[in-house]
């Protein structure tokens, strides 16, 4: 599902760009086939779907393959967010990152979700860092054995 661009807003938010439905469910711990509509305003995300209705922080979106990749004001913008709650990444992203690298079909995929979170490592605890590196680790075996 593409998330849907607000008409009435006068801007986008730059943040836009790594809104999915997979990482909104995590936001919000529901299942992706319980969202129906995600809406992409100027300053948040409102996600509508069975039983729900809820505004999400563009800040708490990990980032992706397949957009840009994260900017130096991209992560201003998860600091300041991050500031105001643990000082660092929402627990869900290693979930999320996790799921990627089992996702991943090939090497070279996997290799590019690894580079991605080496860009947003220092929003993530040494611990989790060093979770998602043996995940990657035991990921990138499964996949050169077949």
């Amino acid at each position: 599902m593409i998330p849907k661009q607000n008409a009435e807003a006068k801007q986008i938010n730059p943040l836009a760009r790594f809104v999915t439905k997979e990482a909104v469910a995590k936001v919000l711990k529901v299942k992706p086939e319980q969202i129906r509509e995600i809406r992409c305003w100027a300053y948040i995300i409102h996600v509508v779907g069975v039983g729900i209705s809820r505004f999400v922080s563009y800040a708490d979106m990990p980032p992706i393959l397949g957009v840009e990749p994260p900017t130096l004001q991209d992560c201003i913008r998860w600091r300041k967010r991050w500031r105001k709650t643990q000082q660092q990444a929402p627990a869900f992203w290693v979930d999320f990152y996790e799921g990627k690298f089992r996702q991943s079909r090939s090497v070279e995929e996997l290799y590019n979700w690894g580079k991605l979170v080496g860009k947003i490592k220092q929003g993530l605890s040494g611990l989790q860092v060093d979770l998602l590196r043996h995940i990657y680790g035991v990921v990138k075996e499964c996949i050169q054995a077949f």
